[in-house]
């Protein structure tokens, strides 16, 4: 046996030499270049209750998905249309089906502080190209809404009424300006965070003086007049957000943490109430009010969403504050979500978001959105539309009776409309 080997051992070697070559070649092949066909979901599509897999509604496409633990499936990086069995052409639905869907852009430059017009149906912006605010007409075209030109604005905070704004500079400057009046008003440099009473009349802020001994929450009238303050902050201003209650109880709300993972919210209200406070359960809180102001609808981010945002609702006033506390299972951002009525919610979810992204939201800057709709009282979510486009979906607003979507692109600044009906 011996000199058999020997005599054919330069054979054996190259033999087994070959063999080890194409099994490696044959692996490599199989992990690194052999394609796949995509699975495409098969079942009843329409909505599911949370914690399940919405698929496209009635009419729309089906999408191959993945989840993550307990969210909402997401759509592939660049969803694929269907074709036309006759004609091979990519389908566009003209309308919202849960599919690939029209996005019509109604500004041609840069829009900033988009919000939906007093009519409740159109929009109006401010164009940062020529310094001008506008109104969309039903037409599409926009209409300036003053003649007056506001150069260079870097922040906006509308009116719940549409027609007031507190415009903000980039040296710290404020303005407040009512557009139907034409009346302006210049507020003080130290005024921060500015946020509007639900009847418009009023300003919650917070006064950053120079000293940490002169910071405090406080209200104003809309041009700057009759000034009170609410609460001392001190250092702890970044704690604290003004953000009005549509009911009008509280005028903001601040955070304390108890450990790595949770916070307590506490809500501040206008002649020193003793609320209830409520836990949270994360960090990078981010609250969005309902319609009625009884129900919060906040972000946050936790080692067990692995730090990525996840959306929560949870009951916020009076003696319910706190109560029916639920996490949606939901990886977004509120402040990528709009309330289309008190129990009802559009929001746009990333198709994928990488681990850390509520910790290091620029993570997300250059992904793509779908929108999806929550309805609150039953607990279910549906997949809406997938824009024919790969869209980073910012300002989320929809028009009253639900007929329109709108949104600004976060890398064009552009805004866009999706039709829902």
């Amino acid at each position: 046996m011996t000199g058999f080997f020997n005599k054919y051992r330069k054979i054996i070697l190259v033999t087994l030499f070959l063999a080890v070559c194409f099994l490696l070649g044959f692996f490599i092949y199989r992990l690194f270049f052999k394609t796949t066909s995509p699975i495409i979901p098969s079942g009843p599509t329409g909505t599911t209750s949370i914690g399940g897999l919405p698929s496209a509604g009635e009419g729309g496409q089906q999408i191959a998905t993945t989840t993550g633990p307990g969210g909402i499936p997401t759509a592939p990086t660049a969803p694929t249309a269907p074709s036309s069995p006759t004609t091979g052409e990519t389908t566009i639905s003209s309308k919202a089906q849960g599919g690939l869907t029209k996005t019509t852009a109604i500004s041609s430059t840069p829009g900033l502080g988009a919000i939906i017009s007093s009519d409740g149906q159109t929009v109006q912006y401010y164009n940062q190209v020529d310094g001008k605010f506008y109104k969309v007409n039903e037409k599409g075209e926009a209409v300036p809404l003053t003649d007056k030109i506001f150069h260079n604005v870097q922040k906006i905070e509308w009116s719940p009424n549409s027609e007031k704004a507190v415009l903000e500079y980039p040296d710290g400057s404020k303005i407040s300006y009512d557009f139907k009046t034409n009346k302006q008003a210049t507020l003080p440099k130290h005024w921060e965070d500015i946020n509007f009473s639900p009847d418009s009349n009023q300003l919650v802020l917070k006064s950053i003086g120079l000293d940490v001994e002169n910071r405090w929450l406080a209200i104003a009238n809309t041009d700057g007049t009759k000034a009170k303050s609410l609460e001392y902050i001190g250092a702890n201003g970044d704690k604290v957000y003004t953000d009005w209650s549509p009911n009008g109880q509280t005028a903001a709300m601040y955070v304390e943490g108890l450990d790595f993972s949770r916070q307590e919210l506490f809500f501040v209200g206008l002649n020193g109430e003793n609320f209830k406070s409520t836990i949270i359960e994360g960090r990078g809180f981010d609250p969005l009010w309902s319609e009625k102001g009884d129900k919060l609808l906040y972000s946050v981010y936790s080692a067990n969403s692995d730090l990525k945002p996840k959306l929560w609702i949870v009951n916020a006033q009076g003696d319910n504050i706190g109560s029916n506390r639920q996490d949606l299972e939901i990886e977004t951002w509120a402040d990528k979500c709009t309330f289309a009525s008190n129990s009802e919610v559009y929001c746009a979810v990333p198709d994928s978001l990488d681990s850390g992204a509520g910790l290091l939201p620029e993570l997300a800057n250059k992904t793509q959105d779908s929108l999806y709709k929550i309805d609150l009282t039953t607990g279910t979510k549906k997949l809406v539309a997938i824009p024919d486009g790969k869209y980073n979906i910012s300002n989320l607003m929809v028009s009253d009776g639900q007929s329109k979507l709108y949104f600004t692109d976060a890398t064009t600044k552009q805004i866009y409309k999706i039709d829902l009906k």
